[in-house]
């Protein structure tokens, strides 16, 4: 079918907005209309050229709308359906069957190939193919096809066009507090980064009755934001070291930290942070090499600590993403707090916006993205 998207064409480059083809889906896909889609690091990082992957393409990965076409053999959803689209994994490996599906043995192809499986393109425009197929969905369109184990159903009462965050940003932060460190109800938690992923983690830090949420973040906005949200401190990284500010709010340390930034010095503070048989969460992908050696081997090994690596907050998103929707509507996870919306059509604005901390979660609407 007929269509339009966001596409990058080399790396480095703006989004271009252009008409495209859209595949109809295989026998285990669906094809959603997009009713707005996330803005998320991991985009920027591929166009950028941090993480492989074909191009000329079409990104997005949080996306969220309503089914237009089901292939053949789908059973989990009914055309008319409203979703949120999340990673895809292949049901069927070690992983998947112990219900963590984001260290699926294939998560690597699966979302980052730019094609199906069998080497099929989903995208294209005239005869030129376009890398899709990411995340199992390339949402930055409006239309996306994805495979039936990558849409969640969701109910009506909650703005769809809001809900695709939760897909993977939301949910990697909440996550990772609730279901990758487990916080203990009444410890400590230091969260160094202030973005989307962080103010995830701060709220699900308020719901496990955390007694400290201790936030990172050198921008003054997101510091009284991250307060509002529940964060009990707050820390300006150029105040001085961070470990020392950390100590003078928990003196032993902290029991968890979760890093979203990836910072060589970030993560050196981070690690002089914890306490004894403390957790450091890695979620910030690194860009700088030397950031991999930045881990105190010894310090760690003398205080009992542990390193843990994360991915979507270890989540299962048929059963998070419904449960973070329970918390919303009880209040306790207010996420569209955090949201700022723009034209799909102005999504180089929109990255502009995010990047210099104007919008702490951009998501991109499809209503005035037609051409």
């Amino acid at each position: 079918m007929q269509s339009a998207a966001a596409v990058v064409r080399a790396v480095g480059e703006d989004f271009s907005f252009e008409a495209i083809e859209v595949s109809d889906p295989a026998s285990r896909e669906v094809l959603v209309e997009i009713a707005g889609v996330g803005l998320c690091h991991t985009d920027l990082a591929v166009r950028d050229g941090h993480i492989p992957f074909p191009f000329p393409s079409v990104l997005g990965h949080e996306g969220s709308g309503r089914v237009l076409r089901v292939g053949d053999k789908v059973t989990r959803v009914a055309v008319g359906d409203s979703v949120a689209i999340s990673f895809n994994s292949c049901g069927e490996c070690r992983t998947c069957r112990l219900g963590k599906p984001s260290y699926c043995l294939d998560f690597a192809p699966l979302n980052f190939g730019g094609t199906r499986p069998d080497g099929t393109g989903v995208l294209s425009r005239g005869t030129e193919t376009l890398g899709g197929n990411f995340f199992g969905q390339s949402s930055f369109a409006l239309h996306a096809v994805a495979n039936e184990r990558n849409v969640v159903k969701v109910a009506d009462d909650i703005p769809l066009e809001l809900i695709g965050p939760l897909g993977c940003g939301f949910q990697t932060g909440a996550g990772a507090v609730l279901n990758s460190l487990d916080c203990a109800p009444g410890s400590s938690l230091v969260i160094t980064g202030a973005g989307s992923v962080g103010m995830a983690a701060i709220m699900a830090g308020v719901v496990r009755g955390l007694e400290h949420i201790i936030v990172v973040e050198p921008q003054e906005g997101r510091r009284d934001l991250a307060r509002a949200l529940g964060a009990t401190n707050v820390i300006d990284p150029a105040a001085g070291p961070v470990s020392a500010s950390v100590r003078e709010i928990v003196p032993e340390g902290a029991d968890y930290i979760i890093d979203t930034t990836g910072l060589l010095p970030v993560l050196e503070e981070s690690v002089l942070s914890l306490a004894r048989l403390g957790k450091l969460g890695i979620l910030g992908v690194p860009s700088d090499p030397a950031a991999a050696l930045a881990l105190n081997l010894g310090y760690i090994q003398l205080i009992g600590g542990s390193v843990v690596g994360i991915v979507e907050g270890d989540s299962d998103p048929d059963v998070f993403i419904p449960y973070l929707l329970d918390l919303h509507r009880e209040g306790k996870f207010p996420f569209d707090k955090l949201i700022t919306t723009f034209p799909l059509s102005k999504i180089n604005e929109a990255v502009s916006a995010q990047h210099s901390g104007e919008a702490v979660k951009v998501v991109l609407l499809t209503d005035e993205g037609k051409i």
